[in-house]
């Protein structure tokens, strides 16, 4: 039986069609839940808790155990986000460290952590700067950190001075320091509706169906940046945060999406659409899957070189190589386990 599936792969293999693999990405959201154990969880529009009386975090497994099944699945990235880190301490954050640790011991695809990279002051008033931080990451297993919040004002200065990098950016030092394929930069927007794109000097997309369309009817739309986990809302597009990002020097887009988040509905292609045509970096794909069709629309509906997922494979309700089976049978490279 061995010799059978090893003359399956060996024949899936011959068939690959030509041109650069496209990446399927599985994505760790990692908190604490309330009893202080570290677990990984997945919202639906940014919401971690369960519906109902129970209200408690939900608790879809455990962050090593996880990444070691995608990896043995074929995974070609993992990337783990911890999501309340903005509240506390990252040098100080002990359990997450050690699950960087843990994973990069088993598991032998590139690994992004994100969440909490920024400059801070501890309680005991010592300074320390998101290289730091991100430094920490790096000598703990990571291949990749990504920006979020940071990122965001990391643009809004670079506007603010005109359009020109100032020198102090968390991007810019940690890509001086490691390299511009070392720093992603995750990207949490929303739509903003409005009747008319005059009403608006943002970027906006139209409406091609009435169910697209906003509460009030509203035919357009732009994509607002947000910080904070997407609690906070910024007067800045998706168009323009990743043009000053690629300015600063990060090396890839990690797209996210507020709207399609939990959706299982399919990646926003109009938003993915919009991001990788304003630049000439990597862009990943997030938000939105669930099935393998979607993995397949994503690539062939836009430019991107990669696509994310979570909440299907924690629960799983599709597995990463039928993902990857899905996209040969539509002659999509794709890396093969």
């Amino acid at each position: 039986s061995h010799d059978v599936a090893s003359s399956a792969l060996a024949a899936r293999r011959r068939q690959q069609p030509a041109g650069l693999a496209k990446r399927v990405i599985a994505c760790l959201d990692v908190r604490e839940n309330d009893d202080g154990d570290l677990v990984v969880t997945k919202g639906d529009q940014y919401d971690v808790r369960e519906k109902g009386d129970s209200n408690k975090v939900r608790n879809l497994g455990k962050p090593v155990a996880l990444a070691r099944r995608y990896y043995e699945q074929g995974a070609d990235e993992i990337t783990f986000l911890n999501i309340t880190s903005f509240r506390g301490e990252p040098l100080n954050d002990a359990p997450m460290l050690e699950v960087l640790e843990r994973t990069s011991e088993r598991v032998f695809v590139p690994l992004c952590i994100g969440g909490g990279i920024r400059d801070y002051t501890d309680a005991r008033g010592n300074t320390y700067s998101a290289l730091d931080v991100a430094s920490r990451y790096f000598r703990a297993g990571a291949d990749k950190i990504s920006l979020g919040s940071d990122a965001v004002y990391a643009a809004e200065a670079y506007y603010a001075a005109g359009g020109r990098p100032t020198g102090s950016s968390s991007i810019e030092a940690i890509s001086y320091v490691y390299g511009a394929q070392a720093v992603v930069v995750s990207v949490d927007p929303r739509k903003v509706f409005v009747r008319d794109p005059a009403d608006t000097p943002h970027a906006c997309v139209s409406a091609d169906t009435d169910d697209e369309c906003g509460p009030q009817g509203e035919r357009f739309w732009w994509y607002q940046c947000t910080v904070k986990g997407g609690r906070e809302g910024r007067d800045l597009d998706v168009v323009q945060l990743v043009q000053a990002v690629e300015a600063l020097g990060a090396g890839e887009i990690l797209l996210n999406s507020m709207d399609a988040d939990g959706s299982n509905a399919g990646f926003d292609l109009k938003l993915v659409r919009m991001a990788s045509e304003a630049v000439s970096l990597p862009v990943i794909a997030s938000s939105g899957a669930g099935c393998p069709q979607h993995f397949v629309d994503v690539f062939h509906g836009t430019t991107v070189q990669a696509a994310l997922a979570a909440g299907i494979f924690h629960r799983e309700e599709v597995a990463i190589h039928e993902v990857k089976s899905g996209m040969l049978e539509a002659s999509i490279t794709t890396r093969l386990y």
